[in-house]
């Protein structure tokens, strides 16, 4: 439920890559990619993917789940960081680059995607994740959190007060202007969880088809601006321009 939309989305993207590219098989960059909740679904695609994560705890149980999956010879973990990517990996190999839950917690998010986006090969796809504000005011107006869900509209990163655990948030017009700083053309913006985090699981859990029909409204829901505003998360596809 958490990743569907996003899901969907990227396998069209690669989809689509592959067929301008001319090749079956892709070059993958997953960066803070983490236990490879993306990277060993696309690598039983058919794709080379390589994970950047600083975690060695993570790359580990990466390389375990590659292992599970039958896509250990597909998947490769470097340690690192998307500021210093290219310590790691090389400009411009890649034809798609995954950088998901990632700009929240860099020092510089224009700086991270710039080398997110310096990865790629020209035309290559970008599928960007980020915290979006709208959820983070919404879910803390609907806890009865009223000076927290004002704070982090005031906020610049969008923090809701000192203990909040997500170092920033953005709204849809603050990522797709760092995308095309970054140097890619927007394709598509779309809201995630707009729904899904508000729902009490008691009521998905119970009632015959419910899951599926929220796996529904979310998809219908996740290209309308109304609703990206106020969804959890916001997921951006780009491409790199020639």
């Amino acid at each position: 439920m958490r990743t569907a939309v996003v899901w969907e989305v990227l396998e069209a993207a690669l989809d689509r890559r592959v067929k301008t590219a001319g090749t079956a098989v892709l070059d993958v960059l997953d960066t803070g990619g983490g236990t490879g909740n993306f990277a060993v679904p696309v690598a039983r695609l058919g794709h080379r993917v390589t994970v950047v994560d600083p975690s060695p705890n993570a790359l580990f149980a990466l390389e375990r789940r590659a292992a599970e999956a039958g896509v250990a010879d597909r998947v490769r973990g470097v340690q690192g960081d998307i500021r210093g990517l290219f310590e790691v990996v090389g400009r411009g190999g890649f034809d798609a680059v995954l950088c998901h839950g990632v700009l929240e917690y860099v020092d510089d998010p224009a700086e991270g995607l710039r080398n997110a986006v310096d990865a790629l090969r020209p035309a290559g796809a970008l599928s960007l994740l980020a915290a979006g504000l709208g959820g983070a005011v919404l879910a803390r107006a609907l806890a009865g959190h009223f000076a927290e869900a004002r704070q982090a509209l005031a906020d610049p990163a969008g923090r809701w007060g000192a203990g909040d655990p997500v170092p920033r948030r953005f709204t849809a017009d603050q990522l797709t202007d760092l995308v095309g700083d970054a140097g890619a053309a927007v394709e598509a913006v779309h809201g995630v969880r707009v729904f899904s985090d508000l729902v009490p699981g008691g009521l998905v859990d119970t009632q015959p088809g419910a899951l599926d029909a929220l796996l529904r409204l979310e998809e219908a829901a996740a290209e309308l601006p109304a609703f990206q505003s106020v969804a959890t998360q916001l997921h951006v596809l780009g491409e790199k321009r020639s």
